[in-house]
């Protein structure tokens, strides 16, 4: 099993000493019996900088879709006030990095048109981020993976209930027992 830490690559390099490797017991050995038809299995640090380009990978699409759709807010906000706007009046229009006069019933079917076509691609970028998640789960799955911190929580709330089933106590008495 390997262990990483959900930060890693948050805080700078410093903090990626939290990555840890943990195999498990059931895991092969990468020196034990190579078959020829078989692929060789990764090292630890190929399975976790694999994983964590992945990760990366899914954050980049996350952050590009975000800001994509910032820019359909912004479209949608231009839209609307053109829509209030006498259509023969001067409006001036940004287009590839040169601002350049037409009408506001020139520019109206472009932005429209603009903001169809990042809508499109907002769309494309969210089946790719649930492809990518997809894969990031079986790459997990297959590889015993899980993340720092993550095992830690689910054992405190397993004790935590199995504490208050009991009787046990309240929270004001955590770990003390009074007879």
């Amino acid at each position: 099993m390997f262990e990483v830490s959900p930060s890693c690559d948050r805080w700078g390099p410093d903090s990626c000493g939290a990555v840890q490797f943990i195999m498990a017991a059931n895991s092969s050995n990468n020196t034990s019996g190579k078959s020829g038809g078989k692929q060789p299995t990764p090292s630890a640090e190929q399975v976790v900088a694999n994983f964590q380009r992945m990760r990366q990978e899914q954050r980049g699409m996350a952050s590009k879709a975000a800001e994509l759709e910032m820019e359909i807010n912004e479209h949608s906000l231009v839209i609307e006030t053109l829509k209030e706007v006498d259509p023969s009046r001067k409006c001036f229009r940004l287009v590839g990095g040169v601002l350049v006069e037409r009408t506001v019933k020139e520019v109206m079917p472009a932005l429209e048109n603009n903001k169809e076509q990042i809508t499109k691609i907002v769309d494309s970028l969210n089946s790719q981020m649930q492809a990518k998640g997809r894969e990031l789960t079986e790459y997990r799955e297959r590889y015993n993976i899980r993340l720092v911190g993550e095992d830690d929580k689910q054992g405190k709330a397993d004790a935590s209930q199995a504490k208050d089933s009991e009787g046990g106590g309240s929270k004001g008495g955590a770990g003390v027992l009074v007879s």
